[in-house]
């Protein structure tokens, strides 16, 4: 290869790029809890806003998701607390009105226009979720709300194997959108600096996509494998996600902790590895998702009738991120995941990776215990995280009279 693979990664190559992968792919690699398979994907035109929890996260429901998507993270640079309502109130009304579509006014020819005109005179709703998160750093001395911080929401914890970059990391909001059509989220972006401006400022923004199904199933990573078959779903999504422990502030109730990272998939590498190696890193046979002592994608991965991992590795992936014990069952997480392109790094290296997010009722017990498994793991040499951060998802805006953030500012 001529420079080895862990040189690549500690040299500086890897650049603006990439988690171990539950901080990345399969993330809790738990058992489906209902078949993933089927072609279609869902592109409706349009979700609803209000409810008790935000859209965009069970939109429209695992395994399925929105086609495209962008995870932007703001500084806000509102300079009191009043202040600070003024841009929640802008930001609800901006994401009402983008998710339900419509025609912006005219406002004469002696004014700028009131839009960017990117999706025509008329802005379609084009299946356009907003999901606001706040991240810890909203919670210090300068609008008072220390008291109200939830309770596991700390700055993105740095693990072994990352190399966290600043330009990349944290926030005090995140910005999630998803959408039918990549020029939505650009038109959406620019309409909400347009009406924040000296509310907030960005500070990073990354752009994915998600594939169809190819053949079928779960669509596929960069890596050529499936991701996401063991996303939980239904019922046991709902639980797994929506905070409602009596011991964390009120307001946070129907929201959910949010981690996103951001991760380069060294392609160039991994092209150059059999595939048999590669299909004993992940657990899973490359072409159907299989674990590799089953059939089909969906079947469960039996590790009691191989404790010595001489079928599945005892450090594959799908085995770390779920030992499938008592223990580790409340640990499951929902991803909602995609990849991206950034094009090549200073050295002509393909820089492209995967926007991993998850959604959990507790940081630490869900995504962090998982994580700490995948340490060291032996993906690590074709994947690194670089940014990313943690936030809370609010919970939902109710109603026409409801805005994000009532309930720690009013």
């Amino acid at each position: 290869m001529g420079v080895s693979r862990r040189a690549f990664i500690q040299g500086g190559a890897a650049g603006a790029a990439g988690t171990a992968l539950t901080g990345g792919l399969l993330a809790a690699g738990a058992r489906a809890d209902a078949s993933s398979g089927g072609d279609t994907t869902h592109e409706a035109s349009s979700y609803p806003f209000h409810g008790t929890h935000q859209s965009g996260i069970l939109t429209p429901g695992p395994p399925h998701q929105q086609r495209f998507s962008a995870f932007a993270a703001f500084d806000v640079t509102a300079a009191k607390r009043a202040d600070l309502a003024d841009l929640m109130h802008t930001l609800t009304e901006r994401a009402r009105f983008l998710a339900s579509g419509g025609t912006p006014p005219d406002l004469g020819v002696s004014q700028p226009p009131s839009d960017s005109d990117v999706l025509g005179p008329d802005v379609p709703a084009d299946g356009l979720t907003l999901t606001l998160g706040v991240g810890s750093s909203l919670f210090d001395d300068r609008y008072g709300l220390s008291h109200l911080k939830p309770l596991h929401l700390t700055p993105m914890r740095t693990f072994p194997n990352d190399a966290p970059e600043a330009r990349w990391s944290h926030g005090d909001l995140l910005v999630q959108l998803c959408a039918n059509h990549p020029d939505t989220l650009h038109h959406a972006i620019r309409d909400l600096a347009k009406h924040t401006r000296g509310g907030m400022q960005l500070r990073w923004k990354m752009e994915g996509y998600g594939s169809p199904p190819r053949p079928s199933g779960t669509p596929r990573n960069l890596l050529g494998f499936k991701d996401g078959t063991a996303n939980p779903t239904h019922k046991t999504a709902q639980d797994l996600v929506w905070v409602d422990d009596p011991a964390e502030p009120a307001w946070t109730h129907g929201g959910t902790y949010q981690v996103v990272r951001l991760i380069r998939m060294l392609v160039e590498f991994w092209d150059r590895v059999s595939i048999n190696e590669q299909e004993m890193m992940f657990g899973r046979r490359r072409d159907s998702g299989a674990p590799l002592d089953g059939n089909a994608e969906t079947d469960t991965p039996d590790y009691a009738k191989d404790p010595e991992g001489k079928v599945i590795p005892l450090d594959s992936h799908i085995r770390l991120a779920n030992p499938r014990t008592h223990a580790t069952g409340n640990q499951r997480l929902l991803r909602r995941s995609y990849n991206y392109d950034l094009g090549m790094d200073e050295n002509g290296n393909l820089q492209c990776g995967h926007i991993f997010a998850c959604y959990q009722q507790d940081l630490h017990r869900q995504f962090e215990k998982v994580q700490q498994r995948l340490i060291d793991e032996p993906l690590v040499d074709y994947v690194q995280p670089f940014g990313g951060g943690y936030f809370f998802a609010l919970p939902g805006v109710a109603n026409s009279r409801d805005w994000f953030g009532r309930r720690i500012l009013s």
